[in-house]
């Protein structure tokens, strides 16, 4: 069905009305889109009288955004911003499609992008961006096609599909582990203990894996693998990481298992994308080439 044209504004218009909004000044707003001052005004007040709506309120030489202007303006820049995205997407990739991926920094790097070059390889006319996101979001707010997700298998609004599985190991420095003399995973209580913000509860689940009891585990937090491992070497306590995430740091003697203790995560890593774009070549593609390149290169 066809939007009615009152509520399909000019992009002129809009552009116009976004810039005052976000500088709060006519003149400022005529400089960045190099145009009159008296063009800019008429730009808005031709918007204010097509929506029907006074969006600012004009007092002297200044002009103060509405209610209802304020709430506009956050919808028309994000509007603004990604038909911005989507042109720079095309311009960049006119003969093929732009898959627009979040990934999980580490999981990105050490993972994905040592392989990602045989996807693109295959599929010559595809453009993919990476973001990175640490949780899940909002498909319907965000312009992105797709997701890797850490975690169980939900997401509002969004198909998952399984791609690995993954196993974690307490790891210190070899000076570290020598530090402490551990031998046993009960000896793991008594020292620094290395926390993921989002894996609030992994060491729980190690110790009560490993059958030993406990009231509180505490320790330094950090965000991402990558700060925990960098912490872990420099002898600041253990982190339990995935195995395929310190292949590297073990290589190099940065990192030792502070005990043989491997377990396998109660989570597991998924693509996750909106329904509704399960058909778009791009996303389609990319999907089978990674549960492919899962199945034959488990990070586990």
């Amino acid at each position: 069905m066809l939007t009615s044209r009152r509520f399909l504004p000019s992009i002129s218009h809009l552009a116009a009305f976004e810039a005052v909004a976000r500088t709060g000044s006519v003149t400022a707003a005529a400089r960045e889109l190099d145009l009159t001052q008296s063009a800019v005004s008429r730009q808005v007040s031709a918007l204010e009288e097509q929506l029907g709506v006074e969006l600012f309120l004009r007092e002297r030489q200044t002009m103060r955004l509405t209610l209802a202007g304020d709430g506009y303006a956050r919808e028309i820049r994000e509007a603004l911003r990604r038909i911005s995205s989507a042109s720079l997407n095309l311009r960049a990739n006119p003969h093929g499609g732009t898959l627009n991926l979040a990934i999980l920094p580490t999981f990105g790097t050490r993972w994905l992008a040592p392989r990602l070059g045989r996807f693109l390889a295959a599929n010559p006319g595809v453009t993919i961006n990476l973001v990175t996101r640490l949780s899940p979001f909002d498909f319907r707010l965000d312009s992105i096609d797709a997701a890797i997700h850490f975690g169980h298998p939900h997401w509002p609004g969004a198909e998952l599909v399984f791609l690995m599985s993954e196993h974690t190991v307490p790891a210190c420095s070899p000076d570290f582990l020598e530090r402490y003399a551990i031998k046993t995973p009960e000896d793991l209580l008594a020292v620094p203990l290395l926390h993921l913000t989002t894996r609030p509860d992994a060491w729980e689940q190690w110790f009560a894996g490993n059958g030993v009891s406990f009231e509180n585990v505490h320790g330094m937090l950090f965000d991402q693998f990558a700060t925990a491992a960098q912490a872990a070497i420099a002898g600041l306590g253990i982190a339990l990481l995935p195995t395929f995430l310190m292949q590297e740091e073990v290589r190099r003697g940065d990192l030792v298992a502070a005990v043989d203790r491997e377990m396998e995560s109660r989570e597991r890593y998924y693509l996750a994308f909106p329904r509704e774009r399960a058909d778009y070549a791009p996303l389609a593609a990319f999907r089978d080439w990674i549960v492919a390149e899962a199945a034959a290169n488990p990070a586990a």
